[in-house]
Protein backbone atom coordinates (compact mmCIF):
# COMPACT_ATOMS: atom_id res chain seq x y z
CA UNK A 1 0.00 0.00 0.00
CA UNK A 2 1.52 3.40 -1.14
CA UNK A 3 0.70 7.06 -1.95
CA UNK A 4 -2.06 6.92 -4.41
CA UNK A 5 -2.71 11.24 -5.59
CA UNK A 6 -6.31 10.49 -6.18
CA UNK A 7 -6.85 8.48 -2.88
CA UNK A 8 -4.89 11.50 -1.19
CA UNK A 9 -6.86 14.40 -2.53
CA UNK A 10 -10.22 12.31 -1.38
CA UNK A 11 -8.88 10.83 1.92
CA UNK A 12 -6.58 13.76 3.03
CA UNK A 13 -8.55 16.70 1.61
CA UNK A 14 -11.54 17.87 0.19
CA UNK A 15 -12.45 15.66 -2.75
CA UNK A 16 -11.65 15.60 -6.08
CA UNK A 17 -11.55 18.67 -8.91
CA UNK A 18 -12.01 18.55 -12.64
CA UNK A 19 -9.64 21.63 -12.73
CA UNK A 20 -7.70 21.60 -9.41
CA UNK A 21 -4.50 18.74 -9.65
CA UNK A 22 -3.94 16.29 -6.67
CA UNK A 23 -1.00 16.30 -5.17
CA UNK A 24 1.71 14.03 -6.07
CA UNK A 25 3.59 12.98 -3.17
CA UNK A 26 3.21 13.30 0.51
CA UNK A 27 6.16 15.90 0.48
CA UNK A 28 3.83 17.83 -2.19
CA UNK A 29 0.56 17.78 0.89
CA UNK A 30 3.03 18.72 3.34
CA UNK A 31 4.53 21.49 1.21
CA UNK A 32 1.12 23.40 0.53
CA UNK A 33 0.23 22.86 4.24
CA UNK A 34 2.98 25.04 5.49
CA UNK A 35 2.71 27.45 2.75
CA UNK A 36 0.25 30.69 2.53
CA UNK A 37 -3.33 30.18 3.54
CA UNK A 38 -4.32 31.45 0.40
CA UNK A 39 -7.94 30.48 0.81
CA UNK A 40 -8.31 32.31 4.09
CA UNK A 41 -7.26 35.41 2.16
CA UNK A 42 -9.44 34.91 -0.60
CA UNK A 43 -12.36 34.05 1.41
CA UNK A 44 -12.25 36.19 4.47
CA UNK A 45 -14.19 34.80 8.09
CA UNK A 46 -14.31 37.88 10.51
CA UNK A 47 -11.88 37.85 14.01
CA UNK A 48 -13.67 36.70 16.95
CA UNK A 49 -12.63 40.26 18.42
CA UNK A 50 -15.05 42.00 15.90
CA UNK A 51 -17.81 39.64 16.44
CA UNK A 52 -17.69 40.06 20.31
CA UNK A 53 -18.22 43.75 19.60
CA UNK A 54 -21.38 43.37 18.15
CA UNK A 55 -21.99 41.32 21.05
CA UNK A 56 -21.43 44.08 23.42
CA UNK A 57 -23.74 46.58 21.37
CA UNK A 58 -26.29 44.38 21.58
CA UNK A 59 -26.05 44.52 25.08
CA UNK A 60 -26.11 47.70 25.26
CA UNK A 61 -28.42 48.73 22.82
CA UNK A 62 -30.79 46.20 25.48
CA UNK A 63 -29.54 48.54 28.12
CA UNK A 64 -30.83 51.76 26.68
CA UNK A 65 -34.02 49.73 25.97
CA UNK A 66 -34.80 48.68 29.54
CA UNK A 67 -33.87 52.42 30.50
CA UNK A 68 -35.94 53.96 28.18
CA UNK A 69 -39.29 51.38 28.23
CA UNK A 70 -42.42 52.66 26.14
CA UNK A 71 -40.57 55.69 24.61
CA UNK A 72 -39.93 56.31 20.98
CA UNK A 73 -36.06 55.90 21.73
CA UNK A 74 -36.84 52.34 23.07
CA UNK A 75 -38.90 51.63 19.82
CA UNK A 76 -36.49 52.84 17.78
CA UNK A 77 -33.36 50.98 19.89
CA UNK A 78 -35.54 48.07 19.09
CA UNK A 79 -35.44 48.31 15.80
CA UNK A 80 -31.84 48.18 15.58
CA UNK A 81 -31.61 45.31 18.10
CA UNK A 82 -33.73 43.33 15.16
CA UNK A 83 -31.08 44.55 12.30
CA UNK A 84 -28.52 43.57 14.24
CA UNK A 85 -30.22 39.98 15.11
CA UNK A 86 -30.57 39.72 11.32
CA UNK A 87 -27.30 40.69 10.32
CA UNK A 88 -25.45 37.93 12.28
CA UNK A 89 -27.86 35.64 11.05
CA UNK A 90 -26.61 37.03 7.48
CA UNK A 91 -22.92 36.94 8.41
CA UNK A 92 -23.37 33.38 9.81
CA UNK A 93 -24.84 32.45 6.19
CA UNK A 94 -21.49 33.96 4.33
CA UNK A 95 -19.65 32.10 6.69
CA UNK A 96 -20.71 28.59 5.74
CA UNK A 97 -20.47 30.07 2.32
CA UNK A 98 -17.23 31.31 2.65
CA UNK A 99 -15.78 28.14 4.19
CA UNK A 100 -17.74 26.00 1.54
CA UNK A 101 -15.73 27.99 -1.46
CA UNK A 102 -12.59 27.35 0.55
CA UNK A 103 -13.22 23.17 0.41
CA UNK A 104 -14.35 23.74 -3.30
CA UNK A 105 -11.39 26.20 -4.66
CA UNK A 106 -8.24 25.00 -2.43
CA UNK A 107 -5.06 23.33 -3.53
CA UNK A 108 -4.64 22.38 -0.24
CA UNK A 109 -7.71 19.84 1.41
CA UNK A 110 -5.58 19.05 3.85
CA UNK A 111 -5.83 22.31 5.43
CA UNK A 112 -9.39 22.70 5.47
CA UNK A 113 -9.90 18.69 6.85
CA UNK A 114 -7.46 19.59 9.58
CA UNK A 115 -9.26 22.76 10.76
CA UNK A 116 -12.25 21.01 11.05
CA UNK A 117 -10.89 18.21 12.86
CA UNK A 118 -9.11 20.74 15.75
CA UNK A 119 -12.29 23.14 15.35
CA UNK A 120 -14.11 19.95 16.64
CA UNK A 121 -11.02 18.62 18.99
CA UNK A 122 -11.66 21.84 20.40
CA UNK A 123 -15.44 22.31 20.53
CA UNK A 124 -16.79 25.74 21.72
CA UNK A 125 -20.02 27.10 21.29
CA UNK A 126 -21.54 30.41 22.02
CA UNK A 127 -24.84 29.72 24.50
CA UNK A 128 -27.02 32.92 23.96
CA UNK A 129 -27.51 36.30 21.48
CA UNK A 130 -25.22 36.61 18.95
CA UNK A 131 -22.37 34.17 20.29
CA UNK A 132 -24.39 31.52 19.20
CA UNK A 133 -23.17 32.90 15.73
CA UNK A 134 -19.46 33.06 16.64
CA UNK A 135 -18.16 29.91 15.87
CA UNK A 136 -16.66 30.34 12.76
CA UNK A 137 -15.03 33.13 13.78
CA UNK A 138 -13.68 31.53 17.00
CA UNK A 139 -12.17 29.08 14.97
CA UNK A 140 -10.72 31.67 13.00
CA UNK A 141 -8.72 33.24 15.19
CA UNK A 142 -8.13 30.72 18.09
CA UNK A 143 -7.38 27.28 15.32
CA UNK A 144 -6.66 27.65 11.95
CA UNK A 145 -3.71 29.72 12.48
CA UNK A 146 -2.11 27.29 14.59
CA UNK A 147 -2.76 23.49 12.63
CA UNK A 148 1.07 23.84 11.76
CA UNK A 149 3.15 24.01 15.17
CA UNK A 150 3.59 22.76 18.15
CA UNK A 151 0.19 21.08 20.00
CA UNK A 152 1.04 23.11 23.19
CA UNK A 153 0.46 26.27 21.47
CA UNK A 154 -2.55 25.25 19.79
CA UNK A 155 -4.35 23.95 22.78
CA UNK A 156 -3.45 27.35 24.92
CA UNK A 157 -4.81 29.27 22.08
CA UNK A 158 -8.10 27.03 22.31
CA UNK A 159 -8.25 26.35 25.96
CA UNK A 160 -8.11 29.95 26.68
CA UNK A 161 -9.78 31.88 23.80
CA UNK A 162 -12.88 33.77 24.85
CA UNK A 163 -15.46 31.48 23.41
CA UNK A 164 -14.06 28.30 25.26
CA UNK A 165 -14.00 30.37 28.61
CA UNK A 166 -17.81 31.31 28.61
CA UNK A 167 -18.90 28.02 27.00
CA UNK A 168 -17.66 25.73 29.79
CA UNK A 169 -18.55 28.43 32.08
CA UNK A 170 -15.33 29.48 33.60
CA UNK A 171 -15.54 33.12 33.95
CA UNK A 172 -17.65 33.00 37.03
CA UNK A 173 -15.05 30.34 38.36
CA UNK A 174 -13.72 31.34 42.12
CA UNK A 175 -10.86 29.64 44.19
CA UNK A 176 -12.53 28.60 47.55
CA UNK A 177 -10.03 30.85 49.14
CA UNK A 178 -9.62 33.53 46.45
CA UNK A 179 -10.45 37.68 47.50
CA UNK A 180 -13.82 36.79 45.30
CA UNK A 181 -14.92 33.58 47.64
CA UNK A 182 -14.32 35.44 50.92
CA UNK A 183 -15.98 39.14 50.02
CA UNK A 184 -18.92 36.22 48.24
CA UNK A 185 -19.68 33.26 49.77
CA UNK A 186 -21.64 31.88 47.28
CA UNK A 187 -18.75 32.04 44.36
CA UNK A 188 -17.69 28.62 43.78
CA UNK A 189 -15.19 26.50 42.22
CA UNK A 190 -16.52 25.35 38.42
CA UNK A 191 -15.00 22.56 37.43
CA UNK A 192 -15.61 22.23 33.33
CA UNK A 193 -13.02 23.59 31.94
CA UNK A 194 -10.45 21.30 33.89
CA UNK A 195 -12.43 18.06 33.32
CA UNK A 196 -12.34 19.26 29.89
CA UNK A 197 -9.25 19.62 29.26
CA UNK A 198 -7.89 16.14 30.76
CA UNK A 199 -10.38 14.12 29.57
CA UNK A 200 -11.19 15.39 25.95
CA UNK A 201 -8.43 17.78 24.95
CA UNK A 202 -5.29 16.32 26.39
CA UNK A 203 -5.04 12.73 28.36
CA UNK A 204 -8.12 11.83 27.05
CA UNK A 205 -11.52 9.40 28.82
CA UNK A 206 -8.77 6.63 30.35
CA UNK A 207 -5.92 8.94 30.76
CA UNK A 208 -4.19 8.90 34.16
CA UNK A 209 -5.64 11.32 36.21
CA UNK A 210 -8.67 11.29 39.06
CA UNK A 211 -10.97 13.22 40.62
CA UNK A 212 -8.86 15.22 42.73
CA UNK A 213 -6.76 16.05 39.66
CA UNK A 214 -9.97 17.51 37.93
CA UNK A 215 -10.31 20.11 41.27
CA UNK A 216 -6.91 20.75 41.78
CA UNK A 217 -6.70 21.88 37.86
CA UNK A 218 -9.50 23.75 38.68
CA UNK A 219 -8.55 25.95 41.14
CA UNK A 220 -5.09 26.64 38.87
CA UNK A 221 -7.51 27.81 35.98
CA UNK A 222 -9.16 30.39 38.71
CA UNK A 223 -9.00 33.69 37.29
CA UNK A 224 -9.37 32.99 33.72
CA UNK A 225 -12.19 35.61 32.44
CA UNK A 226 -13.06 37.84 29.49
CA UNK A 227 -12.74 41.03 29.45
CA UNK A 228 -15.49 43.19 28.04
CA UNK A 229 -13.50 44.38 25.09
CA UNK A 230 -13.63 40.53 24.71
CA UNK A 231 -10.18 39.38 25.53
CA UNK A 232 -9.33 36.17 27.48
CA UNK A 233 -7.16 37.56 31.09
CA UNK A 234 -5.97 36.47 34.22
CA UNK A 235 -8.09 37.72 37.13
CA UNK A 236 -5.73 37.36 40.25
CA UNK A 237 -9.08 38.24 42.93
CA UNK A 238 -10.66 35.22 41.39
CA UNK A 239 -7.79 32.85 41.61
CA UNK A 240 -6.94 30.38 44.44
CA UNK A 241 -3.63 31.05 46.68
CA UNK A 242 -1.15 28.78 47.66
CA UNK A 243 0.82 25.87 45.73
CA UNK A 244 -1.14 23.09 43.36
CA UNK A 245 -0.78 19.80 42.63
CA UNK A 246 -1.92 18.25 39.33
CA UNK A 247 -0.61 14.61 38.36
CA UNK A 248 2.13 14.77 40.75
CA UNK A 249 3.65 17.79 39.82
CA UNK A 250 3.09 21.17 42.12
CA UNK A 251 2.08 24.85 40.47
CA UNK A 252 1.75 28.23 41.80
CA UNK A 253 3.00 29.76 45.33
CA UNK A 254 1.31 32.29 47.20
CA UNK A 255 0.42 35.00 44.44
CA UNK A 256 -0.95 33.10 41.12
CA UNK A 257 0.04 33.87 37.73
CA UNK A 258 -0.89 33.69 34.87
CA UNK A 259 2.25 31.49 33.90
CA UNK A 260 1.28 28.66 36.45
CA UNK A 261 -1.34 28.36 33.76
CA UNK A 262 0.89 28.03 31.02
CA UNK A 263 2.93 25.62 32.42
CA UNK A 264 0.23 23.11 33.32
CA UNK A 265 -0.94 23.46 29.61
CA UNK A 266 2.55 22.98 28.63
CA UNK A 267 3.18 19.62 30.58
CA UNK A 268 -0.56 18.31 29.70
CA UNK A 269 0.91 18.37 26.11
CA UNK A 270 3.91 16.71 26.39
CA UNK A 271 2.07 13.98 28.35
CA UNK A 272 2.62 10.32 26.92
CA UNK A 273 -1.33 9.73 27.02
CA UNK A 274 -2.07 13.32 25.21
CA UNK A 275 0.62 11.63 22.57
CA UNK A 276 -1.15 8.79 22.18
CA UNK A 277 -4.41 10.20 22.51
CA UNK A 278 -3.82 12.81 19.61
CA UNK A 279 -2.42 10.20 17.63
CA UNK A 280 -5.51 7.81 17.80
CA UNK A 281 -7.86 10.95 17.54
CA UNK A 282 -6.30 11.93 14.27
CA UNK A 283 -5.91 8.25 12.77
CA UNK A 284 -9.63 7.23 13.43
CA UNK A 285 -10.40 10.92 11.49
CA UNK A 286 -8.51 10.40 8.38
CA UNK A 287 -7.85 6.84 7.97
CA UNK A 288 -10.09 4.65 9.87
CA UNK A 289 -12.57 4.22 12.80
CA UNK A 290 -10.68 1.33 14.13
CA UNK A 291 -6.83 2.59 12.87
CA UNK A 292 -4.50 -0.30 13.05
CA UNK A 293 -2.06 0.06 16.30
CA UNK A 294 1.45 0.16 14.23
CA UNK A 295 -0.44 3.47 12.46
CA UNK A 296 -1.07 4.77 16.06
CA UNK A 297 2.51 4.06 17.68
CA UNK A 298 4.10 5.69 14.30
CA UNK A 299 2.55 8.95 15.03
CA UNK A 300 2.95 8.46 19.36
CA UNK A 301 6.51 7.77 19.01
CA UNK A 302 6.38 10.86 16.53
CA UNK A 303 4.37 13.46 18.13
CA UNK A 304 6.71 12.56 21.46
CA UNK A 305 9.91 12.79 19.60
CA UNK A 306 9.25 16.31 18.36
CA UNK A 307 7.53 17.41 21.56
CA UNK A 308 4.15 17.84 19.70
CA UNK A 309 5.25 19.58 16.34
CA UNK A 310 1.84 18.75 14.49
CA UNK A 311 3.57 18.92 10.96
CA UNK A 312 5.47 15.75 12.17
CA UNK A 313 2.70 14.23 13.29
CA UNK A 314 1.03 14.55 9.95
CA UNK A 315 3.80 13.56 8.05
CA UNK A 316 3.95 9.97 10.25
CA UNK A 317 0.15 9.61 9.64
CA UNK A 318 0.55 10.08 5.80
CA UNK A 319 3.85 7.98 5.40
CA UNK A 320 2.06 4.65 7.10
CA UNK A 321 1.13 2.04 4.55
CA UNK A 322 -2.08 1.69 6.78
CA UNK A 323 -2.98 5.37 5.45
CA UNK A 324 -3.67 4.01 2.22
CA UNK A 325 -5.00 1.02 2.76
CA UNK A 326 -8.69 0.93 1.30
CA UNK A 327 -10.06 -2.56 3.72
CA UNK A 328 -12.28 -0.36 5.77
CA UNK A 329 -12.64 3.38 4.64
CA UNK A 330 -14.41 5.97 6.73
CA UNK A 331 -17.77 7.12 5.61
CA UNK A 332 -17.83 10.91 5.01
CA UNK A 333 -19.26 13.21 7.98
CA UNK A 334 -21.85 15.04 6.36
CA UNK A 335 -19.70 18.18 5.82
CA UNK A 336 -17.69 16.04 3.74
CA UNK A 337 -19.73 14.20 1.56
CA UNK A 338 -21.97 17.72 0.79
CA UNK A 339 -18.28 19.75 0.87
CA UNK A 340 -16.32 17.19 -1.38
CA UNK A 341 -20.15 17.40 -3.49
CA UNK A 342 -19.73 20.99 -4.67
CA UNK A 343 -16.10 20.54 -5.12
CA UNK A 344 -16.68 18.07 -7.97
CA UNK A 345 -19.72 19.74 -9.21
CA UNK A 346 -18.71 23.41 -9.14
CA UNK A 347 -14.87 24.35 -10.19
CA UNK A 348 -13.58 27.64 -10.74
CA UNK A 349 -14.54 27.98 -14.33
CA UNK A 350 -18.19 26.74 -13.82
CA UNK A 351 -20.89 29.49 -13.52
CA UNK A 352 -23.18 29.20 -10.35
CA UNK A 353 -27.18 29.09 -11.21
CA UNK A 354 -29.03 32.08 -10.48
CA UNK A 355 -32.04 30.40 -9.31
CA UNK A 356 -33.46 32.35 -6.63
CA UNK A 357 -34.86 29.24 -5.37
CA UNK A 358 -32.09 28.14 -3.98
CA UNK A 359 -31.76 29.24 0.04
CA UNK A 360 -28.34 28.09 2.40
CA UNK A 361 -31.28 27.08 5.36
CA UNK A 362 -33.44 25.03 3.31
CA UNK A 363 -30.66 23.45 1.03
CA UNK A 364 -27.35 23.14 2.72
CA UNK A 365 -28.01 23.81 6.65
CA UNK A 366 -31.51 21.83 7.42
CA UNK A 367 -30.18 18.71 5.22
CA UNK A 368 -27.00 18.66 7.31
CA UNK A 369 -29.10 18.48 10.34
CA UNK A 370 -30.65 15.63 8.88
CA UNK A 371 -27.96 13.94 8.22
CA UNK A 372 -27.09 14.03 11.68
CA UNK A 373 -24.71 17.13 11.82
CA UNK A 374 -26.66 20.09 12.60
CA UNK A 375 -24.35 23.32 11.33
CA UNK A 376 -21.41 24.44 14.17
CA UNK A 377 -23.93 22.72 17.01
CA UNK A 378 -22.50 19.41 18.05
CA UNK A 379 -24.43 18.12 20.93
CA UNK A 380 -21.67 18.71 23.49
CA UNK A 381 -17.78 19.62 24.31
CA UNK A 382 -16.69 16.18 23.15
CA UNK A 383 -18.00 17.20 19.27
CA UNK A 384 -18.94 14.52 16.30
CA UNK A 385 -18.24 11.04 17.19
CA UNK A 386 -15.64 9.25 14.76
CA UNK A 387 -17.82 5.85 14.20
CA UNK A 388 -19.39 5.70 10.78
CA UNK A 389 -22.72 3.70 12.46
CA UNK A 390 -23.04 7.29 13.78
CA UNK A 391 -23.64 8.58 10.39
CA UNK A 392 -25.67 5.42 8.57
CA UNK A 393 -28.80 5.89 9.79
CA UNK A 394 -31.83 5.65 7.47
CA UNK A 395 -32.66 9.09 8.32
CA UNK A 396 -28.88 10.41 7.06
CA UNK A 397 -28.92 7.84 4.09
CA UNK A 398 -31.96 9.39 2.71
CA UNK A 399 -31.18 12.46 3.03
CA UNK A 400 -28.03 11.95 1.52
CA UNK A 401 -29.72 10.66 -1.26
CA UNK A 402 -32.37 13.16 -1.80
CA UNK A 403 -30.01 16.06 -1.43
CA UNK A 404 -27.76 13.88 -4.21
CA UNK A 405 -30.53 13.82 -6.64
CA UNK A 406 -31.98 17.64 -5.82
CA UNK A 407 -29.55 20.15 -5.09
CA UNK A 408 -27.11 19.90 -7.70
CA UNK A 409 -29.23 21.38 -10.15
CA UNK A 410 -30.43 24.43 -8.30
CA UNK A 411 -26.67 25.23 -8.31
CA UNK A 412 -24.66 24.15 -11.96
CA UNK A 413 -25.90 26.46 -14.61
CA UNK A 414 -25.53 23.45 -16.86
CA UNK A 415 -24.86 19.64 -14.97
CA UNK A 416 -21.81 17.80 -16.10
CA UNK A 417 -22.37 14.87 -18.00
CA UNK A 418 -22.63 11.74 -15.59
CA UNK A 419 -20.06 9.75 -18.05
CA UNK A 420 -17.45 12.50 -17.25
CA UNK A 421 -18.66 13.63 -13.82
CA UNK A 422 -17.58 9.63 -12.80
CA UNK A 423 -14.29 10.35 -13.88
CA UNK A 424 -14.34 14.05 -12.11
CA UNK A 425 -15.62 12.71 -8.65
CA UNK A 426 -14.52 9.56 -8.06
CA UNK A 427 -10.89 9.07 -10.50
CA UNK A 428 -9.67 5.52 -10.46
CA UNK A 429 -11.78 4.52 -7.62
CA UNK A 430 -14.63 4.23 -9.42
CA UNK A 431 -16.71 1.35 -9.60
CA UNK A 432 -18.10 -0.53 -12.57
CA UNK A 433 -21.18 -0.50 -11.21
CA UNK A 434 -21.49 3.46 -11.02
CA UNK A 435 -20.22 3.80 -14.66
CA UNK A 436 -23.19 1.63 -15.78
CA UNK A 437 -25.58 3.82 -13.53
CA UNK A 438 -23.69 7.15 -15.10
CA UNK A 439 -24.40 6.10 -19.04
CA UNK A 440 -28.15 4.45 -17.94
CA UNK A 441 -29.68 7.29 -16.41
CA UNK A 442 -32.72 9.15 -17.96
CA UNK A 443 -30.97 12.55 -17.43
CA UNK A 444 -28.01 14.29 -16.38
CA UNK A 445 -29.68 15.17 -12.57
CA UNK A 446 -30.87 11.59 -12.38
CA UNK A 447 -26.95 10.18 -13.43
CA UNK A 448 -25.21 12.96 -11.25
CA UNK A 449 -27.13 11.85 -8.29
CA UNK A 450 -27.00 8.17 -8.62
CA UNK A 451 -22.58 9.12 -8.19
CA UNK A 452 -23.21 11.37 -5.30
CA UNK A 453 -25.19 8.47 -3.76
CA UNK A 454 -22.99 5.98 -4.26
CA UNK A 455 -21.74 3.99 -1.69
CA UNK A 456 -17.98 4.92 -3.10
CA UNK A 457 -18.77 8.37 -2.98
CA UNK A 458 -19.62 8.48 0.40
CA UNK A 459 -16.52 6.93 1.63
CA UNK A 460 -13.01 8.46 2.17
Amino acid sequence: MSFDRNLAEIRFGCGLSPEISAPGSVAHILDRLQAPDRAAIAYPIAAFANVFGQTQKLWELKQIKRKNKGSTRARLVDEEIVELRKSARREQQVWFCQQMQRRISTNDGLRERLNFFWADHFTARGKSGLLNRANAAYVESSIRPYLTGKFRVLLKAAVTSPLMLLYLDQTASAGPNSDRAKKRPNAGLNENLARELLELHTLGVAGPYKQADVRELAKLLAGLHVKPSGVSAFRGSYAEPGSKTVLDLTYGSRRPEMADIDQVLTDLARHPATARHIATKLARHFVSDQPAAGLIEQMTARFLETDGHLIAVYESMLTHPEAWSEQSPNIKQPIDFVGSALRALLPPSQPRHKNRQFRISRHMFVPLALMGQTWEAPEGPDGWPEDDAAWLTPQGLATRLQWAMSVPQLLCTDLPDPRDFVHSALGKRAPRAVHFAAHAAESRAEGIGLVLASPAFQRL
